[in-house]
């Protein structure tokens, strides 16, 4: 990028700064008040996309304070790309760095939680395995398989009761969050992804298979942490949330 550019795309994005020098519109006049109504529409553009993409964000700090958020964070971080589903995938680490928010130590991953809703919604599409093969299969050799999750499974852990927190601003009389750690496994059975509260050991269990490990392998991380960890739980809920893509003997 060219220092002119980098000039125009810190003008744009910053209110406080003057007009670039040079630009003119149509009738080769001084495009000053043209620009600021475009700075403007861009700002209000971006502000918007941040608004609907993390609502709960949004609903938790308050109109004006979102808006606020979001003029810091757009100066900090300019779109890459077109396509506005991307847009605010800085959000988490960025909230998580600023002094003034650090009273809500929730919100970070409140807003990484949404951020993994949003990006289930948008992955690729694949299809479960059948309950059937799983079935078909004895004990000893389940227990030898490696899974592969679908593009669209996510797990997102927490030392904050997220799924509370999100249920509790999204759905109608919904219980008030509890003070405890909580773990979540989006999944997107259908076409809408589903954030699904994991039981203790659960989300070891699924990131030690994310790494490549069989069944049995991550069973025995699940239960060197929860020792009264079950697979049944967790696996009924791959299974039914149609977020196993293959099955892979490990040997």
């Amino acid at each position: 990028m060219t220092r002119s550019q980098t000039m125009f795309r810190t003008a744009l994005l910053d209110p406080a700064k003057p007009v670039p020098d040079g630009l003119t519109d149509g009738a080769d006049h001084p495009a000053g008040a043209r620009f600021n109504v475009y700075r403007n529409n861009v700002a209000v553009s971006l502000t918007e996309a941040l608004h609907v993409a993390f609502p709960v964000i949004a609903k938790l700090l308050g109109r004006e304070n979102m808006d606020g958020l979001a003029g810091l964070f757009l100066r900090a971080h300019p779109p890459s790309s077109p396509l506005m589903m991307h847009y605010g995938a800085a959000l988490p680490d960025f909230i998580a760095g600023l002094g003034q928010l650090s009273h809500l130590g929730y919100l970070p991953d409140v807003a990484r939680l949404e951020l993994a809703l949003r990006q289930s919604y948008h992955a690729a599409d694949s299809t479960g395995i059948d309950p059937a093969v799983l079935g078909a299969l004895s004990a000893d050799a389940l227990l030898c398989m490696g899974i592969t999750l679908t593009p669209a499974t996510v797990l997102v852990r927490s030392d904050w009761p997220i799924h509370d927190i999100w249920r509790f601003n999204t759905q109608d009389d919904a219980p008030k969050p509890a003070p405890v750690a909580q773990d979540v496994l989006i999944t997107r059975p259908d076409f809408d992804p589903v954030p699904n509260l994991l039981s203790d050991g659960s989300a070891d269990w699924i990131a030690t298979l994310q790494q490549g490990a069989s069944i049995a392998t991550a069973l025995q991380t699940a239960q060197t942490g929860t020792p009264e960890f079950d697979l049944t739980t967790p696996l009924t809920l791959l299974l039914a949330g149609k977020a196993i893509a293959s099955l892979d003997e490990k040997g």
